[in-house]
């Protein structure tokens, strides 16, 4: 399998040139790593080229790491009945800097990249129409985003004098404590709360 791998990976690389940042084969997957400038270039390439006929786009979605200058991976999957293989290509983007929409080769791409706007925050040039659409309206921030806190900003819950739902910034009901993680089998080296007015009998 890996050589079948290898070899449509050595046929794509001499179809993309410089297009092709860099591939490999692990775990009986190839990933392709293409520049963002020609991502349209090569995912057509990849659709219509007879030894490779991806022409069934599975998934988009983002990855986030936040420690490198382009944060985002966009990663698309992608699956070749005629061949019988999958494919998974990788786009490198930062906060600012859209990555072309597939929508033009893929419409099913669509509700994909809104996802990856939502969740994310990364643009998509061309999209027909890139908005939410996992979040409520005027959600604030990208749920999936390393640096996101895992409280939210808002809460949303429903006033029953205003009839209404609201939004309102995020309360913790009770004080951060600190957890020891022993077993409560073992006992504690310490009194809990309560337990100095027990006796030993």
């Amino acid at each position: 399998m890996d050589e079948t791998l290898k070899e449509l990976a050595e046929h794509i690389e001499l179809g993309l040139g410089e297009i092709l940042v860099s591939w490999q084969v692990e775990y009986g997957e190839l990933t392709l790593t293409v520049d963002a400038t020609g991502v349209l270039d090569a995912i057509r390439f990849l659709r219509d080229n007879s030894s490779c006929k991806f022409f069934n786009l599975t998934d988009i979605c983002g990855v986030d790491y936040p420690e490198r200058e382009k944060r985002f991976d966009v990663v698309y999957h992608f699956l070749s009945p005629v061949q019988n293989q999958r494919i998974r290509v990788k786009v490198a983007t930062d906060e600012t800097t859209p990555v072309a929409s597939l929508t033009p080769l893929f419409p099913g791409a669509e509700w994909f990249e809104r996802e990856a706007y939502d969740m994310y925050g990364i643009l998509f040039s061309g999209h027909p129409d890139l908005r939410r659409i996992l979040t409520d309206y005027g959600f604030d921030g990208h749920p999936l985003r390393k640096d996101f806190p895992v409280t939210g900003f808002v809460e949303v819950r429903y006033d029953d004098e205003k009839k209404r739902v609201v939004y309102e910034p995020v309360r913790l009901n009770q004080e951060m404590r600190t957890f020891d993680f022993l077993s409560p089998w073992e006992g504690t080296d310490y009194v809990l709360p309560g337990d100095e007015k027990a006796t030993t009998n």
